[in-house]
């Protein structure tokens, strides 16, 4: 008997042609739609509810929400081939489409961690004095690290760079690390004392529930595509 472990780019799923594979597809392609929305939606509402331009902490909202909820989000799912607005488009210009969508989410991360740092020193409050914050930090860090895994993707011949499958998996595996970090600051945000005290009652609950779906949904992209699975043969 022999045990092979290999990375399959496309994943478990039933056979064509089956009334099951027909479902299977189209759930998968309703849940990447709904993914598109929310992280469309949650990004304009938080926008809104912040107010931008009406104090300093304002803009944090803005350009977390901008960077993690829909940059992050819409850097993955354009690889989706259920449902991706640039389906037209070629592998490389998709992976180019990514490359500057992260770029996006750093440099978007970086200004709204800016923004709430000015804020605090204005108001004179401590820095990192909740656990929204702690986690914000590292993700922001996680991701920092995921694009240092896709600068090796670029250059795979800088020395002392890993193999290509490697390096392929660890840029997956630490992009979904970074993803769930950022689900989980944004969800944390909104235990705050400014989002409570901004929306209430049955909305609230929905909005806290709301940031699953994608997170869910891109869990299943990343690891029906990368999680090595094994293959036996006699």
């Amino acid at each position: 008997m022999q045990v092979d472990v290999h990375y399959s780019p496309v994943g478990e799923r039933p056979g064509p042609g089956t009334g099951e594979f027909c479902l299977y597809v189209w759930i998968r392609r309703v849940a990447v739609i709904a993914a598109h929305v929310t992280a469309v939606g949650l990004t304009i509402l938080m926008s809104l509810l912040s107010r931008p331009g009406t104090s300093l902490f304002s803009w944090h909202p803005v350009f977390m929400s901008a960077a993690f909820c829909l940059c992050m989000t819409e850097g993955v799912l354009l690889f989706s081939r259920e449902c991706s607005p640039f389906c037209f488009q070629s592998r490389k210009g998709r992976v180019r489409l990514h490359w500057l969508l992260q770029v996006l989410v750093l440099l978007g991360g970086v200004t709204g961690v800016g923004f709430m740092v000015a804020s605090k020193r204005v108001s004179e409050r401590p820095h990192l004095a909740s656990w929204h914050s702690i986690l914000g930090v590292w993700t922001l860090a996680v991701t920092a690290l995921q694009v240092a895994f896709g600068l090796c993707l670029l250059f795979p011949k800088l020395p002392r760079t890993p193999s290509l499958s490697r390096l392929k998996l660890y840029h997956a595996t630490c992009g979904l690390v970074a993803y769930l970090l950022a689900v989980a600051t944004i969800t944390l945000a909104m235990f705050t004392d400014w989002f409570q005290a901004t929306v209430r009652g049955v909305l609230w609950y929905i909005l806290v529930l709301l940031p699953l779906l994608p997170a869910l949904v891109i869990m299943n992209q990343i690891t029906s595509s990368y999680l090595p699975k094994r293959k036996i043969s006699t």
